[in-house]
């Protein structure tokens, strides 16, 4: 239902992106955008880039008069540092850094020129996927949907998190500090970890935790491979550079312990409703959504780009070298909430609509509010036996 696609490079004139698939009569504005776009840019432990760039998304196509068509939504977002390296010759770069897709790049597609790959493979791109994953936000709040995130370890480092979770509250706390930390002592820790980091000369990563509340049961499916929830939320999680693993609720965790204290008992509520008596699924059963809050973990991993020099080759001249620092953040995980977020967000909005169908806001409204629910009237069983009948 929902595709976008995003061009640009880091250090060219802008980031460019075209989101298809949204129904008319949506309300949108550069302002709703821009609020995302801003908090992908805030977070201790960036690096200078964030003091250049003022990102603002600027709608090209697809909404008029402040509300969505049903066409293509285009999207700009120009990259200040542009102007730096606009007329700039360029070193040549031959020293591939591990982690990154400086060798990978140059071995798949033949560039004779490691900075090919940085250009597009680079974080940077993912301005634009925050701006599309707006987008998505602002037709999942029309739902009363809610996308939030926060950071729960950096460097080893780990918050505790007050149970059972308010997740407004922590949405809230995470946003106040100034590394998307809700746990104001653990948030004192996180700081320190970066600050010795830096002096050390080297890069941190993390985990981050996004919830999305107020989901209908139902989303996603058990059919196909490609409709369960759990793979493509994992799938889009792990597109985002530098993010190495994904989970559903504490799925890792949960590896280490018995079923009996895995799965969620069902119960019977007394307005009819079959609720939870726990949430350890994680908001997912069978690829879809049983309507208990979904959360996705997301394990970050440490910036490629350290300033302590590590050992590489220099594949001009094959002889053993030390890469060569660009600049880069020393921990980028509280700058990647909004990213993650706009992922999840584009995932759930685009199974929503393939739930709901229709064309615009109008008709998708009364849709929602006919889906079958989690309630015992909503489950009528024939309790008769029958056969499979294939011959």
């Amino acid at each position: 239902m929902l595709r976008f696609l995003t061009a640009g490079e880091s250090h060219g004139p802008l980031l460019s992106g075209i989101l298809e698939g949204m129904p008319a009569g949506l309300p949108l504005s550069s302002s709703d955008i821009d609020k995302d776009l801003v908090r992908r840019q805030q977070g201790y432990g960036s690096g200078g880039r964030m003091q250049i760039e003022k990102d603002h998304a600027r709608l090209t196509g697809g909404v008029m008069d402040g509300v969505t068509t049903g066409g293509p939504i285009g999207l700009i977002v120009e990259n200040h540092d542009w102007k730096n390296w606009a007329t700039k010759d360029i070193e040549p770069m031959t020293v591939p850094r591990p982690g990154h897709a400086d060798l990978t790049g140059a071995t798949k597609y033949g560039y004779r020129d490691l900075r090919l790959a940085l250009e597009r493979a680079s974080a940077r791109e993912t301005a634009m996927r925050v701006a599309v994953g707006a987008i998505a936000r602002r037709l999942l709040d029309a739902f009363e949907i809610t996308v939030g995130g926060y950071v729960t370890e950096i460097g080893g480092e780990a918050a505790t998190l007050i149970e059972p979770p308010d997740y407004p509250a922590r949405f809230a706390a995470a946003e106040a500090s100034d590394v998307r930390c809700p746990d104001e002592e653990a948030s004192e820790r996180f700081r320190e970890a970066i600050r010795q980091a830096k002096i050390a000369k080297d890069t941190l990563g993390g985990v981050i935790e996004v919830v999305a509340i107020g989901l209908p049961p139902g989303l996603g499916s058990h059919v196909h491979y490609d409709r369960r929830l759990t793979g493509r939320l994992a799938g889009a999680v792990c597109s985002i550079p530098s993010i190495k693993g994904a989970e559903i609720g504490p799925a890792f965790a949960n590896t280490r312990k018995p079923g009996t204290q895995v799965h969620d008992p069902i119960m019977l509520a007394e307005d009819g409703r079959l609720a939870r008596a726990s949430n350890r699924a994680g908001g997912l059963e069978g690829g879809m959504t049983t309507g208990e809050p979904l959360i996705v973990r997301a394990a970050m991993k440490p910036i490629s780009t350290t300033l302590e020099p590590l050992p590489s080759v220099d594949l001009a001249g094959g002889e053993a070298a030390q890469t060569v620092y660009e600049r880069s953040d020393f921990c980028a995980t509280p700058r990647a909430v909004p990213v993650i977020e706009a992922m999840v967000a584009l995932v759930l909005a685009d199974e929503l609509l393939r739930k709901l169908g229709g064309d615009s806001l109008d008709e998708l409204r009364p849709r929602l509010a006919a889906l079958r629910q989690s309630r015992l009237d909503d489950l009528p069983m024939d309790n008769v036996p029958w056969q499979f009948g294939y011959e």
